[in-house]
């Protein structure tokens, strides 16, 4: 034989870009193979194709050298051998395995993405004006607000901003949302009273055939707005969702 190399197949797996989700269960280690930053996605919902998260459909007792948990085995532990089952339980409460440079990272790049959305979503009432995510950011180490990896940016920044007026760091509120409502003229005069109760301002009201009102309401009223007129209108009328601003007039305050 010549002296070339053999090349045997082998089943472990390269970790290239690849995070690694472990749970241990019935005394056993049981783990999945990842994309990074896809576990966070799948938990808080943002990403729905499991496919986008896993890099390989199945269950290992070790990833790194590509040993699969076998059926019997996860029968006994999860009582049931339906892989998606078991993939689905592990992702949702297992420990994502990451060195401590990538959870620096990933928590320096969640605490700016949550500083963004309460950007988005508030303002200075004394001003009318947006923060900066600088601004906000310096707020919230301030508070010594402390990053949790498995929750939505979007959760996080409602906690925030709820810490930021109770301890009144910095005056900060919900920026009012411009809804349209429309509904027909008889629904209209009707339920007009029940729907100024929930607002905070009536900008614009137009009548025909069809009565509209644009207005200003508290991002907290916008789900009881909306049941209010599903229910009272059977489904006829609507609320549309304009913008979540109701900033100075040619305000250019940077992000």
């Amino acid at each position: 034989m010549g002296g070339g190399k053999i090349f045997q197949p082998s089943n472990k797996i390269r970790l290239t870009n690849v995070s690694i989700v472990r749970l241990r269960k019935g005394g056993k280690r049981f783990e999945v193979a990842c994309y990074k930053n896809k576990v966070t996605e799948w938990r808080t919902g943002v990403e729905k194709d499991i496919d986008e998260v896993l890099q390989i459909h199945q269950v290992y007792t070790n990833v790194s050298k590509g040993e699969v948990a076998k059926a019997d085995v996860l029968q006994k532990c999860f009582k049931t051998d339906d892989a998606d089952k078991v993939i689905n339980e592990i992702l949702m409460k297992g420990e994502q395995q990451v060195s401590d440079k990538e959870r620096h990272h990933q928590l320096d790049n969640m605490f700016r993405d949550i500083a963004t959305v309460v950007v988005e979503m508030c303002i200075n009432p004394n001003t009318q004006q947006q923060y900066t995510v600088t601004m906000v950011e310096k707020a919230m180490s301030d508070i010594h607000y402390s990053v949790n990896a498995n929750r939505s940016a979007k959760q996080q920044a409602l906690d925030v901003i709820k810490q930021l007026q109770e301890q009144g760091t910095i005056p900060i509120r919900r920026a009012q949302m411009r809804v349209r409502v429309v509904l027909s003229a008889k629904d209209g005069k009707r339920i007009k009273k029940s729907i100024t109760d929930l607002i905070s301002s009536l900008e614009d009201e137009g009548h025909g055939e069809e009565h509209e009102y644009t207005c200003l309401i508290d991002p907290g009223k916008f789900r009881e707005l909306t049941e209010l007129v599903g229910r009272e209108t059977k489904g006829a009328g609507e609320v549309v969702f304009l913008n979540s601003m109701e900033l100075k007039e040619n305000d250019s305050t940077p992000m």
